[in-house]
Protein backbone atom coordinates (compact mmCIF):
# COMPACT_ATOMS: atom_id res chain seq x y z
CA UNK A 1 0.00 0.00 0.00
CA UNK A 2 2.62 2.33 0.23
CA UNK A 3 2.67 4.96 -2.11
CA UNK A 4 5.08 7.67 -3.01
CA UNK A 5 1.58 9.92 -3.38
CA UNK A 6 0.71 11.33 0.03
CA UNK A 7 -2.49 10.46 1.39
CA UNK A 8 -3.49 14.21 1.76
CA UNK A 9 -3.07 14.00 -2.18
CA UNK A 10 -4.82 10.89 -3.09
CA UNK A 11 -7.54 12.26 -0.70
CA UNK A 12 -7.93 15.87 -2.95
CA UNK A 13 -7.87 13.68 -5.81
CA UNK A 14 -10.60 11.18 -4.46
CA UNK A 15 -12.64 14.42 -3.72
CA UNK A 16 -12.56 15.88 -6.81
CA UNK A 17 -14.43 13.16 -8.99
CA UNK A 18 -16.79 12.38 -5.21
CA UNK A 19 -17.44 16.09 -5.00
CA UNK A 20 -19.40 15.43 -8.34
CA UNK A 21 -20.70 12.19 -7.73
CA UNK A 22 -22.06 13.38 -4.85
CA UNK A 23 -23.74 16.45 -6.90
CA UNK A 24 -25.56 13.89 -9.13
CA UNK A 25 -26.51 11.80 -6.48
CA UNK A 26 -28.24 14.55 -4.87
CA UNK A 27 -29.91 15.33 -7.93
CA UNK A 28 -31.30 12.07 -8.58
CA UNK A 29 -31.78 11.13 -5.01
CA UNK A 30 -32.01 13.52 -2.07
CA UNK A 31 -29.03 14.62 0.34
CA UNK A 32 -30.08 12.03 2.36
CA UNK A 33 -29.57 9.17 0.15
CA UNK A 34 -26.74 10.66 -1.31
CA UNK A 35 -24.90 10.51 2.00
CA UNK A 36 -25.92 7.50 2.86
CA UNK A 37 -24.21 6.05 -0.61
CA UNK A 38 -20.68 8.26 0.07
CA UNK A 39 -20.60 7.22 3.43
CA UNK A 40 -21.07 3.56 2.44
CA UNK A 41 -18.35 3.43 -0.76
CA UNK A 42 -16.06 5.41 1.56
CA UNK A 43 -16.49 2.87 4.06
CA UNK A 44 -15.89 0.23 1.76
CA UNK A 45 -13.12 2.07 0.80
CA UNK A 46 -11.41 2.16 4.12
CA UNK A 47 -11.69 -1.38 4.76
CA UNK A 48 -10.07 -2.69 1.63
CA UNK A 49 -7.21 -0.16 1.85
CA UNK A 50 -7.10 -1.01 5.59
CA UNK A 51 -6.77 -5.01 4.22
CA UNK A 52 -3.80 -3.88 1.98
CA UNK A 53 -1.78 -1.93 5.00
CA UNK A 54 -2.09 -5.19 6.74
CA UNK A 55 -1.29 -7.78 4.32
CA UNK A 56 2.27 -5.61 4.24
CA UNK A 57 2.49 -5.58 8.21
CA UNK A 58 6.05 -7.68 8.99
CA UNK A 59 4.93 -10.25 11.45
CA UNK A 60 0.86 -9.02 11.34
CA UNK A 61 -1.17 -6.70 12.54
CA UNK A 62 -1.13 -5.47 16.04
CA UNK A 63 -1.17 -2.10 17.76
CA UNK A 64 2.73 -1.29 17.02
CA UNK A 65 2.49 -2.15 13.39
CA UNK A 66 -0.81 -0.08 13.63
CA UNK A 67 1.19 3.03 15.20
CA UNK A 68 4.18 1.97 12.63
CA UNK A 69 2.05 3.10 9.84
CA UNK A 70 0.65 6.41 11.55
CA UNK A 71 3.32 8.49 9.22
CA UNK A 72 1.01 7.84 5.89
CA UNK A 73 -1.45 9.94 7.49
CA UNK A 74 0.19 12.91 9.18
CA UNK A 75 3.20 13.33 5.88
CA UNK A 76 3.29 16.65 4.40
CA UNK A 77 1.90 18.13 7.84
CA UNK A 78 -1.42 16.76 7.06
CA UNK A 79 -1.96 16.43 10.90
CA UNK A 80 -0.64 17.61 14.35
CA UNK A 81 -0.58 15.50 16.61
CA UNK A 82 -0.59 15.88 20.41
CA UNK A 83 0.09 12.41 22.11
CA UNK A 84 -1.44 11.41 25.07
CA UNK A 85 -1.10 8.04 26.11
CA UNK A 86 0.86 5.09 24.86
CA UNK A 87 1.22 1.39 26.27
CA UNK A 88 0.41 -2.21 25.39
CA UNK A 89 -2.67 -1.75 24.86
CA UNK A 90 -3.45 2.00 24.11
CA UNK A 91 -2.71 4.95 21.60
CA UNK A 92 -4.39 8.06 22.40
CA UNK A 93 -3.72 11.25 21.39
CA UNK A 94 -5.46 14.64 19.65
CA UNK A 95 -5.57 15.96 16.30
CA UNK A 96 -5.08 19.79 17.03
CA UNK A 97 -5.10 20.70 13.44
CA UNK A 98 -5.97 18.86 10.47
CA UNK A 99 -5.63 19.85 6.62
CA UNK A 100 -7.82 17.20 5.54
CA UNK A 101 -10.45 19.44 7.10
CA UNK A 102 -9.01 23.02 5.43
CA UNK A 103 -9.26 21.14 2.35
CA UNK A 104 -12.38 19.48 1.84
CA UNK A 105 -13.54 22.98 3.21
CA UNK A 106 -11.41 24.78 0.53
CA UNK A 107 -12.96 22.35 -2.14
CA UNK A 108 -16.45 23.63 -1.14
CA UNK A 109 -16.81 20.13 0.16
CA UNK A 110 -16.94 20.82 4.37
CA UNK A 111 -20.69 19.72 4.79
CA UNK A 112 -19.10 16.41 3.22
CA UNK A 113 -15.90 16.35 4.71
CA UNK A 114 -16.81 13.95 7.79
CA UNK A 115 -17.92 11.60 5.37
CA UNK A 116 -14.80 11.39 3.16
CA UNK A 117 -12.14 11.23 5.79
CA UNK A 118 -13.31 11.05 9.77
CA UNK A 119 -15.58 8.31 8.22
CA UNK A 120 -12.16 6.23 7.18
CA UNK A 121 -11.37 5.73 10.79
CA UNK A 122 -13.34 3.39 12.36
CA UNK A 123 -13.91 1.69 9.31
CA UNK A 124 -9.81 1.64 8.44
CA UNK A 125 -9.48 -0.49 11.95
CA UNK A 126 -12.02 -3.38 10.80
CA UNK A 127 -10.16 -3.80 7.91
CA UNK A 128 -6.83 -3.84 9.87
CA UNK A 129 -7.48 -5.88 12.36
CA UNK A 130 -10.76 -6.15 13.91
CA UNK A 131 -8.74 -6.29 17.51
CA UNK A 132 -7.95 -2.65 16.92
CA UNK A 133 -10.81 -0.30 18.26
CA UNK A 134 -11.41 3.07 17.86
CA UNK A 135 -13.31 5.63 19.87
CA UNK A 136 -13.29 9.29 18.93
CA UNK A 137 -16.38 11.93 20.42
CA UNK A 138 -15.35 14.86 17.67
CA UNK A 139 -13.92 16.59 14.92
CA UNK A 140 -12.30 19.44 13.90
CA UNK A 141 -14.46 18.94 10.77
CA UNK A 142 -17.30 19.23 13.03
CA UNK A 143 -16.29 22.53 14.79
CA UNK A 144 -14.63 20.92 17.19
CA UNK A 145 -11.28 22.36 18.52
CA UNK A 146 -9.36 19.09 17.95
CA UNK A 147 -9.90 15.28 17.07
CA UNK A 148 -10.01 12.79 20.51
CA UNK A 149 -8.53 9.91 18.85
CA UNK A 150 -8.54 6.58 21.51
CA UNK A 151 -7.41 3.43 20.24
CA UNK A 152 -7.49 0.39 21.83
CA UNK A 153 -5.88 -3.30 21.15
CA UNK A 154 -8.21 -6.55 22.36
CA UNK A 155 -5.13 -9.03 22.24
CA UNK A 156 -7.58 -11.57 23.92
CA UNK A 157 -10.49 -10.71 21.44
CA UNK A 158 -11.72 -13.01 19.11
CA UNK A 159 -11.39 -12.84 15.39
Amino acid sequence: MTSSLPIIERRRIEAELLKEVYTTLVERHGKEEARRVVSESVRRSSIAQAAQFAAQAEGGTSLQSFVDIQSNWTAENALEIEPLHRDATHFDFNVTRCRYAEMYKAMGMGEIGGLLSCNRDGSFCEGYDPKLKMTRTQTIMEGASHCDFRYRYEADAQT
